[in-house]
């Protein structure tokens, strides 16, 4: 039973979101669906969870389970997949200020709760039309995005639709509605208007591979063995989440997944045993690992040396 709310939930809202989404090109989506419920970690419990939903099949299930997310405590989960040409880039963990730096680059911008200073926790979307060509670049740049706009760097890319509630327990009795504060449909920005707008960092230079007298070995000289870093290390030394109590579990992820990968594990086997550690990457799926992994992997190519210490073995 829900109580007490800022607002009601809206089917119309969802509608206008996946609009706006539709109005930059998307047509496939992932569906994921999270309670209330919590555990110790505050790591919501997934209740299901479907892959590459035609934009027809999401719109004609949303008024059902807009209808049954009150009453079971749900969240509802869109993630937009890139339509062809184009980088739709998530720019989460947003105050009220760097919102509103992106706001006229953006075709949606929406608000998901007060926020801890009361000035609002914003998500901003952007659609890039000219992103540098391949798979690696164009995740570069959505990285060095993310980076100067100050966002979550770690984003999955997947957010709460538009007119539900967003049920988390420190939020009860008054749970806040997901809203759209922005929208701008089929506003399409390139990367040079980005850069001149000064919230695209500077790419790094890669930096020399760690030489083989620095690498981590034994006390009695030989290579260290291969191991696995300490998952609950990462989370209980992760930031706080912006406006939020609890760790930062995107950044608790993406330490762990740094740490293993310059252990010397492959991001393929990092990516899967972190499906077996993450809440998060349970909730939103394998393709949240793999991305973690893989932009861990790269922050290892570009920084390999970490000047602080490391998660210890588990």
């Amino acid at each position: 039973m829900v109580d007490n709310n800022e607002g009601q939930p809206d089917t119309s809202k969802a509608f206008a979101m996946l609009d706006a989404f539709a109005s930059v090109g998307v047509t496939i989506f992932d569906l994921t669906f999270t309670n209330i419920k919590e555990d110790a970690r505050g790591r919501q419990e997934v209740r299901g969870h479907d892959e590459n939903q035609s934009l027809a099949v999401v719109r004609q299930s949303m008024p059902r389970l807009m209808a049954n997310a009150p009453r079971q405590q749900n969240n509802i989960i869109v993630r937009p997949h890139n339509p062809p040409g184009v980088l739709v880039v998530q720019l989460d963990d947003l105050d009220s200020a760097k919102a509103d730096r992106v706001t006229p680059h953006a075709f949606m911008v929406i608000r998901t709760s007060k926020g801890k200073d009361g000035t609002g926790n914003y998500q901003a979307w952007v659609a890039v039309n000219d992103a540098p060509a391949g798979k690696e670049a164009a995740k570069d740049f959505a990285r060095r995005l993310r980076k100067g706009a100050g966002a979550d760097r770690t984003a999955s890319g997947a957010t709460r639709i538009a007119g539900s509630l967003n049920f988390k327990r420190k939020y009860a009795p008054a749970f806040p509605l997901i809203e759209i504060t922005h929208m701008n449909p089929g506003k399409l920005t390139g990367c040079a208007a980005l850069d001149l707008a000064g919230v695209v960092a500077a790419r790094e230079e890669p930096r020399p591979p760690l030489p083989a007298y620095a690498r981590p070995v034994t006390p009695s000289g030989r290579p260290s063995r291969k191991k696995w870093p300490s998952y609950s290390y990462c989370v209980q030394h992760a930031p706080m989440s912006h406006g939020e109590d609890r760790p930062d579990i995107s950044r608790a992820d993406f330490t762990w997944c740094r740490t293993a990968i310059e252990w010397g594990w492959s991001k393929e086997d990092t990516a899967r045993r972190l499906m077996e550690l993450s809440e998060k990457a349970k909730e939103n799926g394998e393709r949240y690992a793999v991305l973690t992994a893989t932009n861990a992997a790269s922050s290892v190519e570009r920084q390999p040396y970490r000047d602080r210490s490391t998660p210890r073995p588990a």
